[in-house]
């Protein structure tokens, strides 16, 4: 069994990565590493990292990653994992709520012969009630629908695979798959659209995890709007708006 590393990276998280961390101790399956990459952050989110390690029900290492951007936090924590001894590697976020069977999604996909995985997002309870959830599921089978239909993503653009719905936050590769596509785009987000490019370039075995499930924080949604968010995600930018709130 190939050694299963998680990396969440964090950017002034010390409000929320708490709850991340429990999720991850709460898992199913703690058969695994954890990296926590503190991305140039000025609060506690290092420290409750440190404090996290202490007590975890697995080993964790949490690093500094002076270079601003989630792709740089990203790919710094993946290769860190890759050099030691890393075979599985699975991604989410210090804002989100990975339910008790996702590392256990994670592994059965790749170990069953994905190369990458997508999980589902859901939007987080104790943010929304069940219609702002409702909403928030809505919106992302839009994303996944337009994400299909967009020609930029069509197969005659070199692509072996077909578009799926990929969110960075929750998402699982083997180290050999990484390695080969050049890894993580070491840019602020948005990454994940471009990094699906990367793999879907490379191989055919792009599979979603419907057992593979993450809370998602909706903060970005909140700050930007509809057409913003919409906006950041085609790389249009930020508009109006300054740091990505996530």
């Amino acid at each position: 069994m190939s050694a299963l590393w998680v990396v969440v990276p964090a950017h002034q998280e010390a409000a929320r990565i708490g709850a991340t961390l429990e999720a991850l101790a709460a898992q199913r399956d703690r058969d695994f590493t954890l990296v926590v990459v503190d991305n140039a952050s000025t609060d506690a989110t290092a420290a409750l990292a440190h404090e996290f390690a202490r007590w975890a029900p697995f080993p964790v290492h949490v690093l500094r990653e002076e270079e601003k951007g989630v792709g740089c936090a990203v790919d710094t924590g993946f290769r860190y994992a890759i050099a030691r001894g890393a075979g599985l590697l699975a991604r989410t976020d210090a804002d989100c709520l990975p339910l008790p069977g996702w590392t256990a999604a994670a592994r059965a996909a790749l170990e069953r012969g994905a190369g990458l995985v997508c999980g589902r997002v859901e939007a987080r309870r104790d943010e929304h009630g069940p219609l702002g959830r409702a909403v928030f599921r809505g919106l992302v089978r839009l994303a996944a629908l337009f994400g299909r239909i967009r020609p930029a993503h069509r197969r005659r653009h070199g692509f072996l695979a077909p578009y799926r719905m990929h969110a960075g936050n929750n998402m699982a590769i083997t180290a050999a798959l990484y390695e080969t596509v050049g890894g993580m785009p070491r840019r602020p987000s948005p990454t994940d659209r471009l990094f699906l490019n990367r793999v879907r370039r490379h191989t055919t075995a792009v599979v979603h995890a419907r057992g593979m499930i993450v809370e998602n924080s909706t903060r970005r949604l909140r700050a930007y709007g509809i057409v913003g968010t919409a906006r950041w995600y085609l790389d249009k930018g930020a508009g109006r708006h300054g740091e990505d709130p996530r």
